[in-house]
């Protein structure tokens, strides 16, 4: 009996490459027509190197994208209702509450199961069967078989382009076992005629599967791109890549001697702990950098002026721009610079934790105090944000993550995050400045990437898996994290830090640097941070004290506690993965439930 996996895939008996409304670019340059929409043959898409380019592109265009876009268009809807993946962390508050919201409609109030509403299907952080990775991964493979097809291919770009659809694969699969364990492991194009049983495969199987497809592809990729190459997968994107993957299977939820839930399994874990997880991935770090050095091509952009300003210039253009020096993988959701449109209005309904704005450190590096009196801010020594002068208080990164109370919008006026401003959305005491940006920035009407992959991750998750496999860090893992620090304008951090305290520093530093990008609900998760997850959250009020409520010179300001989250008053860690639907579940093609789902 065939059972058919419908919502992983669509199995067309024919080869039909739907069109995309996505104008696709890497670089500057467009890589050609995407397919016929009518319906095209394998003779006719492998006839030549223009029309195959066609299957690559389509491939590329399923890679993950983080923020919202609002738009379909052959594409899964976005995550969580048009929200972002920080919300359901302790860095960020989603205050919207329309039927599709996500992150108040599914995990605040608990309601995230197998089984939800069917109005509020595709409003998951990730629902396995109607995302991207499995078209990727079909389109990656339909290219792989069918290389050899193309006549006017030399074999090095032969090579090379197959080494890019399997990091296509490679990324697909990475998304996968970060949000659901071990998955099934489609190794080829599946024809609609073949028995569709697809068992899940181990945790440990899907490791290792995707580091065979690194290793695969990455000595034919060449080391940097750059020109109208850019944003094609590169040796130093697999190795980086390789390096976060094998970083969250050495984690300790997935690598214990104790299951991380009680029904965890060899699908969502190992079932037992290896220290050499650890080594796997500080090999995999040296041998990124030994190549780096070898090659050269990648750096921390620098800040051109040693200043605060200098400083948010050089780390808004490392996240931010097309083609920048730390840009490891790039993904893309087109040219159009109005592509972010329906988020850039949405994200009024959203907000940073006060919870995440104090973890930013004084402009001298020295820590935040936890007892900072809000009430009283003229007792304490500094004021939070700005001083009299109208100079920031606090490290660079806080004004180019985080929109505060005194700082300017992407339009020019006074961001609307204090009660006063015409434009004040109820519950908002800070607004995501990443990827926002403002108007004096010079980045407008310029089209954004998706930073999926930075080189100050790859340095963080060095630091990190010496320090766990050698108990404690050294001297190349403080170079790491002093380095991050140091682009910003920040000092080292103290010398001779005991393995626990340089684990929370790195944490922490990975929050501040990353922040919106994807990194911390993954952290969280693969180091077990019950506490993190169950603590109160805050957000801060604040209104006008003195000036107008146009030109306000300084503010009054007030603690908020935001409603507790589920998980806060009945912990389960089920919450580590993702539930399978359990409409997959009963079509018997092999998937197993998620552990507590």
């Amino acid at each position: 009996m065939k059972h058919h996996i419908l919502t992983i895939m669509t199995f067309a008996a024919a080869l039909l490459l739907q069109v995309s409304c996505y104008d696709l670019r890497f670089g500057d340059a467009f890589l050609g027509e995407h397919p016929e929409s009518s319906g095209a043959t394998l003779d006719t898409l492998f006839s030549s190197a223009a029309n195959a380019e066609r299957v690559l592109t389509k491939a590329y265009s399923y890679l993950p994208y983080g923020l919202p876009t609002g738009k379909d268009n052959g594409h899964a809807y976005d995550k969580l209702g048009l929200n972002i993946l920080e919300s359901i962390t302790d860095l960020n508050q989603s205050t919207r509450n329309n039927p599709s919201d996500g992150p108040i409609n599914l995990y605040y109030n608990g309601l995230y199961g197998g089984n939800i509403p069917s109005g509020q299907r595709g409003c998951e952080a990730y629902r396995f069967g109607e995302e991207n990775e499995y078209s990727a991964i079909r389109y990656g493979w339909i290219y792989i078989e069918n290389a050899d097809r193309i006549p006017d291919l030399s074999s090095i770009d032969r090579r090379r382009k197959v080494s890019e659809a399997k990091m296509v694969i490679a990324i697909a699969y990475s998304e996968l076992l970060r949000y659901m364990g071990g998955v099934p492991l489609l190794k080829h194009s599946v024809d609609e005629n073949e028995e569709m049983y697809f068992p899940r495969a181990t945790f440990a199987e899907t490791v290792d599967y995707i580091v065979q497809l690194i290793d695969e592809a990455a000595p034919y990729l060449n080391w940097k791109n750059d020109g109208t190459e850019n944003g094609r997968m590169t040796k130093a994107g697999a190795l980086g890549l390789k390096l976060r993957i094998l970083l969250w299977a050495a984690s300790p939820t997935f690598n214990s001697d104790t299951p991380w839930h009680p029904q965890a399994d060899a699908c969502t874990c190992y079932g037992n702990y290896d220290r050499e997880r650890w080594k796997r991935a500080m090999d995999a770090g040296e041998a990124f950098f030994e190549e780096l050095s070898s090659n050269g091509g990648y750096q921390l952009t620098a800040a051109t002026e040693q200043t605060h300003a200098g400083y948010r210039a050089a780390f808004r253009s490392a996240y931010y721009d097309r083609g920048g020096k730390e840009i490891l993988i790039s993904t893309r959701r087109g040219y159009n610079v109005d592509i972010l449109d329906q988020f850039l209005t949405e994200v009024r309904y959203s907000t940073p934790t006060l919870n995440y704005v104090d973890m930013f450190s004084w402009s001298d590096g020295t820590d935040f105090p936890e007892d900072y009196d809000w009430e009283h801010p003229e007792t304490e020594a500094h004021q939070p944000f700005y001083d009299a002068d109208g100079n920031p208080t606090r490290e660079p990164r806080l004004y180019e993550t985080v929109a505060v109370p005194g700082d300017v919008w992407k339009d020019g006026s006074m961001a609307p995050v204090y009660s006063d401003h015409q434009a004040y959305c109820a519950g908002v005491g800070f607004l995501q400045k990443k990827f926002v940006l403002d108007q004096n920035s010079d980045r407008s009407g310029k089209p954004v990437q998706w930073p999926y992959l930075r080189l100050p991750e790859v340095m963080l998750s060095y630091a990190e898996a010496i320090n766990e496999y050698n108990g404690g860090p050294d001297a190349t893992a403080y170079r790491q994290i002093n380095d991050v620090r140091a682009r910003v304008g920040l000092p080292e951090l103290p010398a001779n830090l005991s393995q626990t305290e340089f684990r929370e520093a790195l944490l922490r530093e990975r929050a501040l640097e990353f922040g919106y990008e994807e990194v911390r609900w993954f952290d969280l998760v693969r180091w077990g941070r019950e506490k993190d997850f169950t603590k109160k959250l805050y957000g801060l009020h604040s209104s006008v004290a003195s000036g107008t409520a146009t030109a306000p010179t300084s503010f009054t300001f007030y603690k908020v506690e935001f409603s507790e989250r589920s998980w806060a008053v009945s912990w389960d860690t089920k919450w580590y993965l993702a539930a399978f639907p359990q409409t997959e579940v009963d079509k018997d093609y092999g998937i197993t439930q998620n552990p507590g789902w």
